[in-house]
């Protein structure tokens, strides 16, 4: 039930703070601008004023994006029909599973932008777990606090994001697989192993992402400046409550599943120009604003899980108005 309440109370903190989602969409779109500039220049410089930019226009030429594929660099390279659709979704999961390397430019806007994120996070947490408006100089006020400390825990749960890469996923699927697999004559058996292996690699992924979360909600809503003290904080909180931390996390994800469930049944696919286009565009903007609100939802509801369960109510309630006093009861006092 306390999982389910903080489910729902982080959705309400998300809905009181629209310009928190409003603000994590525009660095978003800024943080992909470049990268869609520079594609464009690539496809408009290599098409030109061709016939085959007329086709392009009308539609999806596909004798024109192999030859385009096959020369490009840099972001070009990235420009496959994987971006099409719920394809983009598959590719951007197998690329986290799979451990596959980016391009050098897609790798720097991806660093720009956890770079960002983690600044912005410390103003979003305070701004969650208050649940008042902060105005923008309250929000990157306490951003700007709470940066550094993050940074510090960054770097921690930097090194435990590599040794989950560098050395069990390597085992897992490097070794173990090997193993398990080498003398198997059904396919459909190696794709079931392989799936548990994903199932393990993934719980593990999700320990580290939680304890990270709370070490982050530790430091901002209890003031802590000791990352090794959040982190073992956020250990200690869930240990104390693993049913909730647990239940909390498995109704976000299936909410999330949920979401990413209808992208696939409504994400548009290659097709004729036209309307059709901006149309497909609204969709997938309308996915990317979904995609961000669960993110929120995840930060929102963990923050509420951890104030209900140890009551920081005075950091949460608004100050109380209080109309000053005058000059004239000052005397009488």
């Amino acid at each position: 039930m306390r999982s389910l309440s903080s489910w729902r109370g982080g959705w309400a903190r998300v809905a009181a703070a629209p310009a928190t989602l409003l603000g994590v969409l525009a660095i978003t779109l800024l943080t992909a601008l470049p990268l869609a500039l520079a594609l464009r220049g690539d496809i408009d410089a290599h098409l030109g004023r061709s016939l085959m930019a007329d086709r392009a226009a009308d539609g999806v030429n596909w004798d024109w994006w192999q030859e385009f594929t096959s020369q490009a660099t840099g972001v070009g390279a990235t420009f496959t029909p994987s971006v099409i659709g719920f394809a983009s979704t598959l590719d951007a999961l197998s690329s986290v599973l799979d451990h596959q390397r980016q391009a050098m430019p897609i790798a720097a806007a991806i660093a720009t932008y956890l770079l960002a994120w983690l600044f912005l996070s410390g103003g979003i947490v305070d701004r969650y777990a208050r649940q008042r408006r902060t105005r923008a100089y309250g929000f990157f006020a306490a951003s700007g606090t709470f940066f550094w400390r993050f940074l510090r825990l960054a770097v921690v749960g930097g090194l435990a994001y590599w040794f989950l890469y560098a050395y069990v996923h390597d085992y897992l699927f490097g070794v173990f697989y090997v193993r398990a697999t080498r003398d198997l004559d059904v396919e459909r058996t190696a794709f079931l192993w392989r799936m548990g292996l994903y199932a393990i690699f993934i719980a593990l992924l999700a320990v580290v992402n939680v304890v990270l979360d709370y070490a982050k909600i530790r430091i901002v809503v209890e003031d802590r400046r000791s990352v090794i003290g959040a982190l073992r904080a956020s250990l200690a909180f869930i240990a104390r409550n693993p049913g909730s931390v647990i239940g909390l996390y498995a109704l976000n994800t299936l909410t999330f599943v949920v979401v990413v469930g209808i992208w696939a049944l409504v994400a548009p696919g290659a097709g004729p120009g036209g309307p059709r286009i901006w149309i497909a565009v609204g969709v997938t903007q309308l996915y990317l604003v979904a995609r961000l609100a669960m993110k929120l939802q995840f930060i929102a509801s963990q923050t509420a899980l951890f104030q209900s369960r140890l009551a920081h109510a005075a950091y949460t309630a608004a100050p109380q108005p209080s109309w000053p006093e005058s000059p004239v009861a000052e005397m009488i006092r």
